[in-house]
């Protein structure tokens, strides 16, 4: 009763999070509606291994369209049509994470929105409407998945961890160096899982499904709202420094902060030069 109070007065309190939650909604039922015909969908490569379907630029207009129709002075960075205004509050949005899954009808992907003020993120949603799982935070008030309340997993080591993690697939300049630390972290853990939606990943880590997760070459739309999850739900994420440009570096190491310190521990080794999107 006390989780469903939190949650309750969580939403009342921030609608800055209701409209988000609506627009992912939104835009997740637009997505099971394409999947049922996906062979009919149109999409064209924007570089290698990065697709673009219509089903990404629907789903980002129908968010953007209500956003807009609460917040119209509020400035978008999305991934389909990049940066739109300016000012203190910013929504960053990724309408189909993991395209790549989707279009091959792999059942992985997700909706990710965050709000950021300034330099500090605010509110997230990642909603995986295929299992009708809606992952939410807001700054300072914790971070749930549908009713309940989210906590990251309290495994002390890598010892028996298990680790979500992404291939760099578009950019191959740092495969070496990502297949040197793929390799040194299957040989310390229980596990790798690489499903495709890093979105997802990041709410998998704020859930305690995933104990750590690490990529290179992230973007901003990719990771925004999954990174509050994870400190909402008492989690640790950072680049590879140690420090908090991971939006900008777009290279972060994630989990409680035990594992998150035995992950960089284990990868920074291998980082004989900074690595940049």
């Amino acid at each position: 009763m006390i989780q469903r109070l939190h949650w309750i007065s969580l939403h009342h309190m921030h609608p800055s999070l209701n409209i988000a939650i609506r627009a992912a909604r939104s835009a997740g039922r637009l997505l099971m509606r394409y999947s049922d015909r996906i062979e009919q969908v149109q999409f064209e490569s924007k570089s290698r291994n990065d697709f673009v379907s219509e089903v990404d630029r629907v789903a980002e207009a129908a968010i953007i369209q209500e956003l807009r129709n609460r917040f119209p002075s509020h400035a978008i960075l999305a991934e389909e049509s990049g940066e739109q205004g300016s000012g203190d509050y910013q929504w960053i949005i990724d309408p189909l994470d993991g395209t790549t899954n989707y279009l091959h009808g792999f059942p992985q992907f997700s909706i990710s929105i965050a709000l950021r003020y300034k330099n500090q993120l605010e509110c997230a949603v990642v909603y995986d409407p295929l299992r009708e799982e809606l992952f939410t935070a807001a700054r300072g008030r914790g971070a749930q998945l549908n009713d309940r309340k989210l906590r990251v997993a309290t495994r002390p080591s890598l010892e028996g961890a298990l680790i979500g993690t992404g291939f760099p697939f578009r950019d191959h300049r740092h495969l070496d160096t990502y297949l040197d630390m793929f390799r040194a972290m299957i040989l310390a853990t229980a596990g790798l899982r690489r499903p495709g939606s890093a979105a997802l990943d990041l709410a998998y880590v704020a859930a305690g499904r995933l104990d750590g997760f690490w990529e290179i070459g992230l973007s901003p739309w990719d990771c925004a709202a999954g990174a509050l999850l994870i400190l909402e739900a008492g989690g640790t994420i950072t680049d590879f420094s140690g420090g908090n440009r991971f939006l900008e570096t777009g290279n972060m190491v994630a989990g409680n902060l035990k594992i998150h310190r035995a992950m960089l521990e284990l990868l920074t080794p291998f980082l004989t030069e900074p690595l940049r999107a």
